[in-house]
């Protein structure tokens, strides 16, 4: 059953004020697009979009304060009580010549305004004066079968704004919509023309793809319309890629990592999810076969996958703090199958780091899409309860004034003691400064001894 679109929240309200006014001066005015399907779909609407047959100079009378955003366009914004409402005249639009938007717009009324739109689910109008809903696209029937429709030729619709295809993708992803086939066919046989769409735009509706806690299927539109290969074709260099089979019996590294991806967390982090994507993006180029123990090896995969992922990231215009996070867990992936072997003060460093939280995730899911042996994990977990009670790293016992102040000469021999008696605090072998300064007075004299021998 369809949300009632009555359902009062505050930003609603600062729209309906708008809409009342616009209506009080004689002109027709719906809220419009996204804002009606969502709450159609019973999910609050962040914001409200309001359309209507009022021009631009009519609506800068109406709300002397408006700015606007696209005078072209007829489009202006008004703040109400902090809300930000645009508002845009009714209109036909022309050719589009850079493949984003209409060379000229002419101004007309609610239908064609409607059939102009991307797809029918958004292309439904609403009369908050009313309760109407105002559908010349059968917007509402395909809201009803979850069916994402564009509006009129697809192909068209596609060739007006190129953006629109990732726009279907994503839409079908966060909202669990069904691409029907001739709306699917025309993104398929178009994908390509992303390229021309600039890359800050692709990355956004990219990351609010992925972001979904339906983000396999968003993956798999992406991949299989050919949308992934102009966004990220490194990732379809996976497909066919061989893994060993009794550490990989699901398959190989594409299987693998798309499996991962249906395992994170509907809340997972945009660098988890990124640094799970690329994780073995280094694979295929590091693939080798030793021929002594029958098997395939993937050795520097991980080193190889950190640089690439870092020029992919970059590529897309990532920015350098989620590179970064992501990069990293891309670079350690590997390293969480020797932690049963560290010391503990070169776990409790590995476990220090910011980017830990979700390395450890990745590993998780890694182990979980692949083998299924999850002790290493569950030996983390274990060792995150023994170590909660105090800072994995404290504050140092001893400073390089206090060596000086026993006669130590700044320098490098300087640094390997204090990193020294820092490990033996992390191992709990020095718990006191006390401690800490005899220990370094008993390496003095034994450092002395051998000098004078």
């Amino acid at each position: 059953m369809l949300y009632s679109p009555r359902i009062m929240v505050p930003a609603r309200e600062s729209a309906e004020r708008i809409v009342r006014k616009i209506q009080s001066r004689g002109h027709l005015a719906y809220f419009a697009g996204g804002c009606v399907r969502d709450a159609l779909l019973g999910i609050e609407p962040k914001d409200y979009d309001v359309a209507t047959d009022a021009r631009p100079d009519d609506l800068r009378q109406i709300f002397p304060r408006s700015h606007g955003v696209g005078a072209h366009f007829g489009v202006i914004i008004v703040n109400d009580d902090g809300h930000d409402v645009e508002i845009a005249t009714f209109r036909e639009d022309g050719d589009y010549g850079d493949g984003r938007r209409p060379d000229r717009v002419t101004f007309a009324g609610a239908k064609q305004d409607a059939q102009r739109r991307d797809f029918t689910v958004n292309g439904l109008f609403f009369n908050p004066a009313t309760g109407e809903v105002i559908d010349f696209v059968d917007g509402r029937r395909d809201l009803e079968t979850g069916t994402l429709r564009a509006i009129g030729d697809p192909r068209q619709r596609f060739e007006e704004d190129h953006l629109r295809l990732m726009r279907a993708v994503r839409f079908a992803t966060v909202n669990g919509f069904k691409i029907e086939p001739r709306t699917w066919d025309a993104v398929c046989a178009m994908a390509h023309r992303i390229s021309g769409i600039s890359v800050e735009r692709v990355r956004d509706e990219f990351v609010r793809i992925l972001l979904s806690p339906n983000r396999i299927e968003g993956f798999d539109l992406l991949s299989d319309s050919g949308l992934m290969s102009e966004i990220i074709p490194e990732i379809l260099d996976l497909r066919g890629c061989r893994q060993p089979p009794q550490f990989h019996p699901e398959g190989d590294v594409f299987v693998h990592t798309r499996l991962m991806l249906s395992l994170l967390p509907a809340d997972a982090s945009l660098p988890l999810i990124l640094s799970v994507l690329l994780h073995d993006i280094g694979k295929p180029a590091t693939a080798t076969f030793d021929e002594e123990v029958g098997r395939i090896r993937f050795n520097g995969h991980a080193e190889l996958g950190a640089e690439m992922a870092e020029r992919i990231l970059r590529r897309l215009k990532f920015s350098n703090a989620v590179i970064e996070a992501a990069v990293a867990g891309v670079a350690n992936h590997m390293r969480f199958m020797h932690v049963q072997e560290m010391r503990a003060s070169r776990l409790k460093r590995f476990m220090a780091r910011e980017t830990f939280p979700d390395e450890l995730q990745l590993h998780r899911v890694d182990c979980a899409g692949s083998h299924g042996m999850l002790e290493n994990y569950e030996f983390l977990v274990a060792k995150q309860e023994e170590f909660a009670n105090e800072p994995l790293i404290p504050s140092r016992l001893v400073t390089g004034h206090d060596l000086i102040a026993l006669g130590f000469d700044p320098g490098p021999e300087m640094g390997r003691l204090l990193t020294e008696i820092m490990n033996l605090q992390l191992e709990g072998e020095l718990s006191t400064r006390e401690e800490a300064l005899q220990w370094a007075e008993r390496h003095a004299a034994s450092a002395a001894e051998v000098e004078t021998e």
